[in-house]
């Protein structure tokens, strides 16, 4: 059996409804506003700069990433201890892991004299930090 809404219990209903929303309000207001204004004020990073790691591009060679590690981790100067045998940055041990923590140690190392991410299009830039397990990858700000 169909029964209609009775118009009053509309409009007590509609009433109730904007009086409970009327009242929360201001308490509402009394606490998001402070947290929004936080957040918009609030820097996110305070010197302006996105963080990024410099890692191999999946595109590459084997030969490619094989030659600019030879260079990075030779007369380049990085630091490439890490992906050595026994070390927490050794597994996987395929040549696209091995040159992506190769790449940003040397960028990282090396990025305020003006080094760049390119290594003969070999690498690219990520703001993904690309660490994993006991294997760090550095981040210079």
């Amino acid at each position: 059996m169909f029964l209609p809404f009775h118009p009053l219990s509309l409009s007590l209903s509609l009433s109730l409804s904007l009086t409970i929303q009327t009242k929360m309000s201001p308490f509402l207001l009394r606490i998001l506003l402070p947290i929004l204004l936080l957040v918009v004020i609030l820097p996110q990073k305070s010197n302006g700069e996105f963080e990024q790691w410099c890692v191999a591009d999946v595109q590459s060679t084997d030969a490619e990433l094989q030659a600019a590690i030879n260079y990075t981790c030779g007369e380049g100067g990085a630091d490439c201890s890490q992906i050595q045998e026994n070390q927490p940055c050794y597994f996987p041990n395929t040549f696209k892991d091995h040159a992506s923590y190769a790449f940003n140690a040397y960028y990282q190392k090396f990025k305020h004299n003006g080094a760049s991410c390119y290594f003969n299009s070999a690498a690219i830039t990520t703001e993904k930090d690309p660490s994993y397990g006991s294997c760090h990858y550095d981040y210079t700000p």
